[in-house]
């Protein structure tokens, strides 16, 4: 049977959109090229010709300079993400592992520095954008944080109502001090990164503590929750 009209159009519909969908994100690894390149700062003359283009070639594919801050944000996110979500479902020593989701953030944030500051400040913008792309990492994280967290208070029989408060304040500390340590550059990234994961686990030792229970921050701790934590004991010197 022939093709009908209406399906040849949707195909042809169909290939266009993927092409243009191809080309943006062509477009948007330019951009962070020409961002690593030119700093924050970057304009679009120093994007099209990292894209090898003219400008109208650029608006034909992004409304404005805000709809072109926006996808590389977004991409921005991924780059993150691709970083954060095997360093927080790595198993392991709890202490090792605050250590590894601390630092797969801070390499981040190293290896493409003027992208982070271009995602931060918004300077590229033509106009105010709605969507918070560096506020959307944050939940995203914290919302991983969050749910590791209350999955071992609630295996250690505690309130997980903390969780969520808890997960949102770590990321707050551990932005704040890559912001500093970004601009200072004072200390090595291992060095912070051993510095805020101690940080980290003495906090959540006190509040483990508190319930009346120790664990070795080194022995390994386990993912499975139906089965019983792993080195858990009693401060009191009892084994659970």
């Amino acid at each position: 049977m022939a093709r009908t009209v209406k399906g040849g159009t949707d195909a042809r519909r169909e290939r266009w959109k993927g092409h243009r969908e191809a080309r943006r994100a062509e477009f948007v690894e330019a951009t962070i090229r020409a961002v690593a390149a030119h700093g924050p700062e970057v304009g679009m003359d120093e994007i099209a010709a990292a894209a090898g283009v003219s400008k109208p070639v650029l608006y034909r594919h992004f409304t404005d300079k805000s709809d072109l801050y926006l996808a590389v944000g977004q991409r921005g996110t991924e780059m993150l993400m691709d970083k954060m979500v095997p360093a927080i479902s790595h198993e392991g020593p709890i202490r090792a592992r605050i250590r590894g989701i601390v630092d797969a953030y801070l390499s981040v944030i190293e290896e493409n520095p003027n992208l982070y500051r271009f995602v931060v400040r918004k300077s590229f913008t033509d106009r105010p954008v709605e969507q918070d792309v560096v506020q959307e990492d944050k939940q995203l994280i914290a919302a991983a944080l969050a749910r590791l967290l209350g999955d071992y208070l609630r295996a250690f029989d505690m309130d997980s109502g903390g969780a969520e408060p808890w997960a949102h304040a770590l990321v707050g500390m551990v932005q704040n001090a890559g912001d500093w340590w970004l601009d200072r550059q004072s200390m090595t990234r291992a060095s912070l990164s051993d510095y805020l994961a101690t940080i980290i686990w003495h906090a959540i030792d006190g509040l483990l503590r508190s319930a009346g229970v120790a664990l070795d921050p080194d022995a390994p701790l386990v993912t499975d929750f139906t089965e019983e934590p792993a080195r858990l004991r009693l401060v009191n010197g009892e084994e659970t």
